[in-house]
């Protein structure tokens, strides 16, 4: 049997180590256009859905030219700045800024019952992991258009559910504003009571995640309140 020497040895791991780290890093960086390109297709797709507008992979691109008319990116105090892309806006990043430093990106959009519609994003914390979605609200700026919502690491059953339908329609309708005070819109333990305009029904067995929830919208569309009362129609 052949002995090698423990520098034969050591060269050869060495060599074998860089080969397959440079061979990682290829695959990585001629994969990431690719990985790019989908973020920005669900991205798309979920701006999509706020308004009731279902997409594929496939459609989404002809969908979002089609629907999505205009995107803005805004101060606090509900003006708008020019030299950036609302999509490229990570709301994350954005969160670590004094608030009169953040930029909060906004799209419009026509329906395809042909109301203009508002979409805002919003970000926050369930139980698990970050939450995110969409809010679209109608020319009035405080009645929900409709909205959609994501989650990281939700539980399958319960906090999970805030990514489907049902709940998501809940929202439908619901009020911002009670006369001229945002209120947002509360997610409530036991159910909302019938009626109610500013409410919907918390998620059974799901109350962090839905806690979570309710804080997300009332921060992240606390900050378009400017914008809002200045653009009612």
């Amino acid at each position: 049997m052949k002995h090698f020497s423990n520098r034969y040895i050591f060269i050869f791991s060495s060599v074998m180590v860089i080969a397959v780290a440079t061979l990682l890093a290829m695959a990585a960086t001629m994969l990431q256009p690719k990985q790019l390109k989908n973020l920005e297709i669900e991205k798309k797709k979920s701006i999509l859905e706020s308004i009731g507008v279902e997409a594929t992979a496939a459609t989404t691109e002809n969908l979002y030219d089609k629907y999505i008319t205009e995107s803005l990116v805004l101060n606090s105090r509900g003006e708008n700045i020019e030299g950036f892309d609302a999509f490229d806006i990570v709301l994350k990043e954005e969160e670590k800024k004094p608030l009169e430093e953040q930029h909060l990106p906004l799209f419009r959009a026509t329906a395809e019952n042909g109301e203009k519609v508002t979409i805002i994003p919003v970000e926050g914390k369930g139980l698990w992991g970050p939450i995110w979605g969409y809010i679209s609200v109608k020319p009035d700026m405080s009645t929900v258009y409709g909205a959609t919502f994501d989650h990281k690491g939700e539980t399958p059953g319960l906090g999970a559910e805030i990514n489907t339908r049902p709940f998501e329609d809940m929202f439908i309708g619901k009020k911002l504003f009670e006369d001229t005070k945002f209120v947002s819109v509360g997610v409530v333990k036991g159910g909302a009571k019938d009626g109610d305009p500013h409410n919907v029904d918390a998620i059974s067995g799901g109350t962090i995640t839905s806690k979570g929830l309710e804080k997300m919208l009332s921060d992240c569309l606390g900050k378009y309140n400017d914008y809002f009362v200045k653009n009612r129609n």
